[in-house]
């Protein structure tokens, strides 16, 4: 099997060595493999003819049997245009061509009968199709009747003569060899189990489908069989890792349980205390800790994490939280800074504009550990920075680092492992935690901390400009602060530049009674810090930025957020920046403004926005708009390379696939028995090569 389907492409009926490495270059097909992976994303339906008289506004594409009755060239030079009348017993269709008319108008034959495969539309009282398929029709065409499937190509491809008809006919002529060689890769007591097709049947029929219902099963075979491997393959690194890697033990809770009985400034949430306890177990195992903690945006976890650096202090050890940018990581160096004073504990902080004097200061202080815990950016991976004994490594935003950048963090202690908590403010849906994170344990704060009142969220057009203001004047006569935010794709663009500093004027002159500070990220460093600094302290009532305030800004004063061409933002940074505001008691807003003219996708956006506060639905949402791929920027991780399961709709298959990985691991968990050796062959094909990389967090 593996040779013939390792054969290369350019061997096949159709192919040859030019178009193969067109195929390779554009499609990244290369073996015979490949191409019968690469599937088709929809399919046309020819299993029925319509007589012309059933045809309606609107249909989908349709196939009629008609004769052309009538040839006509219309207009002049460019403008010029090709129509044909076809005629069946119940009407007439109009077929119409602007493009290619010259090559077409050769092709048709009056009095000849056609199969014409197009989408109709009512044009005054005619019925018509602009460019249609067309071919002469034989005795085959009443015979076959057929879901026809329909490939993605390239421009490059099709100016080669290599678009989705080329690929159907070169697919025909795989698809009837192929079966032969496509050994069974699952259980039969799983097959059997959950009524899967046979492989070599499913790889027939997603390809040339009988009918829809051998189309639903072939999917469902093929879906399943590509999660089911991709959970194989996490629970048995998960449980390879448990087995491998051994972390220290810290059960020594001394110095937690004084934290919480002196200085806990609030009481704890259910989530927040479910969450420590989880934490806790892990890191008293005896196995290295590598866990995810998910939490929306103000949902309490710096604190869960100042918590748990205590057990490793508690016992000696040191303790690290690493943030992407340096605003967030003196963020959390302010927030964990007083509970550390409180403690007696020694905290630094360690960015990229740290004083060469005072890293060596800091450098020394940690390597002899004086220093308990050390806040940074990237600058903590540095050779330099060396710890006495690193307990707990805390990363913040974690999809932000590179694996080879995480894994550096292990690297600090020489004889075990710290244990690894990787904290993330963007919600992920429960589908995408399985696949990207099936490897770690899961925690969730699912709870806001008391006294905190659910942001109200409302959309309004730009011709709603001065209610908004009014509104404004208001809020900011309470004494509260407001966030006005514009998008800033990329900082280099000038237009976007633009908008901001007219904005920021309109802003200006909208409230002259009051101060307003400005932030963007062209600005110095130490302008951004003093902005953001006479917005913290009250001096400024209005704050115009970019998304840089989408992470790093706490201002518990600051109850409204309004968000300008709110269309342009995703739904996942437009939910990261209303969590800006909430932070205090008061009831907080965000406005979305926007244009009225908005896509499907950006009123959905904005409609989700203004329904919920809940950021896993949020992401799910945003799962089904966007894709894997583009919500955790992990287009090239290799995990998410599906190529037929979609994390957005096929929940339940991930599910299923799931459990059932678990029940063999289960009752076999080194794949010895018979029943298993499929499972054993295929799971070391794809684990071979696998690195030190597959166990970073």
């Amino acid at each position: 099997m593996a040779n013939y389907l390792d054969h290369s492409i350019e061997f096949l009926k159709g192919v040859g060595p030019a178009r193969a490495e067109l195929l390779k270059k554009e499609l990244g097909l290369v073996t015979y493999g490949d191409l019968l992976t690469y599937f088709p994303f929809r399919y046309e339906d020819r299993t029925k003819f319509y007589r012309i008289n059933q045809l309606q506004d609107g249909m989908p594409l349709v196939q009629v049997a008609a004769r052309i009755t009538g040839i006509q060239l219309m207009g002049q030079r460019y403008k010029q245009r090709l129509v044909a009348r076809a005629t069946d017993a119940t009407g007439t269709l109009e077929l119409v061509w602007f493009k290619g008319i010259h090559w077409v108008h050769k092709q048709l034959k009056p009095g000849v009968d056609y199969v014409i495969f197009g989408k109709p539309s009512r044009y005054g009282r005619k019925m018509t199709m602009a460019h249609p398929e067309i071919e002469v029709a034989t005795a085959a065409h009443s015979e076959a009747r057929f879901l026809q499937p329909v490939y993605t190509t390239t421009e490059t491809l099709k100016r080669k003569y290599l678009d989705s008809k080329a690929l159907v006919k070169i697919m025909q002529g795989l698809v009837k060899a192929a079966p032969a060689h496509i050994e069974e890769n699952l259980p039969a007591a799983l097959r059997q189990e959950l009524n899967l097709m046979p492989a070599a049947e499913a790889c027939r029929q997603i390809h040339f489908p009988e009918d829809y219902r051998q189309l639903d099963l072939a999917r469902f075979r093929l879906k399943f069989e590509e999660l089911f491997y991709i959970q194989l393959q996490l629970l048995k690194l998960k449980e390879g890792r448990a087995a491998r890697f051994h972390g220290r033990v810290f059960k020594d809770t001394a110095l937690l349980t004084r934290f919480y009985n002196e200085h806990l400034p609030f009481e704890l949430t259910g989530a927040q205390k479910r969450v420590i306890k989880e934490i806790y177990h892990d890191m008293k195992s005896g196995t290295q800790m590598n866990r995810l903690l998910q939490g929306d945006v103000g949902s309490g976890k710096t604190i869960v994490a100042f918590i748990c650096m205590l057990l490793p202090i508690g016992e000696g050890a040191q303790a690290t939280l690493m943030a992407p940018t340096e605003i967030l990581a003196r963020q959390h160096y302010q927030g964990l800074k007083p509970f550390a004073a409180a403690m007696g504990l020694k905290i630094a902080l360690l960015t990229g504009s740290t004083k060469t004097s005072e890293r060596k200061a800091l450098h020394t202080a940690l390597e002899a550990g004086a220093l308990h815990i050390l806040v940074g950016t990237h600058a903590l991976l540095e050779e330099t920075v060396k710890f006495n004994h690193l307990g707990l490594a805390i990363v913040d935003e974690q999809h932000r680092f590179g694996v080879a950048q995480r894994s550096k963090l292990w690297r600090k202690n020489k004889d075990v492992y710290p244990h690894v908590l990787v904290m993330t403010a963007t919600p992920i849906p429960r589908t995408l935690a399985m696949t990207l994170y099936g490897d770690l344990d899961i925690s969730v704060i699912d709870e806001l901390p008391a006294g905190r009142k659910p942001i109200k969220t409302i959309h309004r057009y730009d011709a709603n400009r001065l209610k908004v203001n009014a509104f404004l004047k208001q809020e900011i006569a309470k004494g509260r602060q407001v966030y006005i935010v514009y998008p800033l794709i990329e900082e280099s663009e000038k237009s976007d530049l633009k908008d901001l500093m007219d904005g920021y004027e309109s802003v200006c002159r909208a409230f002259p009674e009051y101060h307003v500070s400005i932030v963007h990220g062209k600005m110095k460093p130490e302008a951004k810090q003093f902005e953001m600094q006479r917005f913290v302290q009250g001096e400024t009532q209005i704050m115009v930025a970019t998304t840089v305030i989408e992470v790093g800004v706490d201002v518990p004063n600051a109850s409204v957020m309004v968000i300008e061409n709110a269309e342009r933002f995703g739904l996942a940074q437009l939910h990261q920046l209303r969590g800006r505001v909430g932070r205090g008691a008061d009831q907080s807003y965000c406005v979305l403004m926007s244009s009225f003219k908005l896509s499907a996708d950006a009123r959905t956006r904005l409609e989700t926005m203004v329904r919920t506060n809940n950021g896993f639905e949020i992401a799910d949402t945003d799962l089904k708009l966007r894709g894997p791929g583009d919500l955790m920027g992990t287009r090239q991780s290799g995990i998410l390379d599906l190529k037929i399961a979609d994390l957005g709709k096929d929940g339940h298959i991930l599910q299923v696939a799931r459990e059932k990985a678990r029940e063999i691991l289960a009752a076999d968990p080194e794949l010895q028995l018979p029943e298993n050796a499929l499972l054993k062959r295929k799971l070391a094909g794809l684990m071979a090569g696998s690195t030190m990389w597959r166990n970073i967090s």
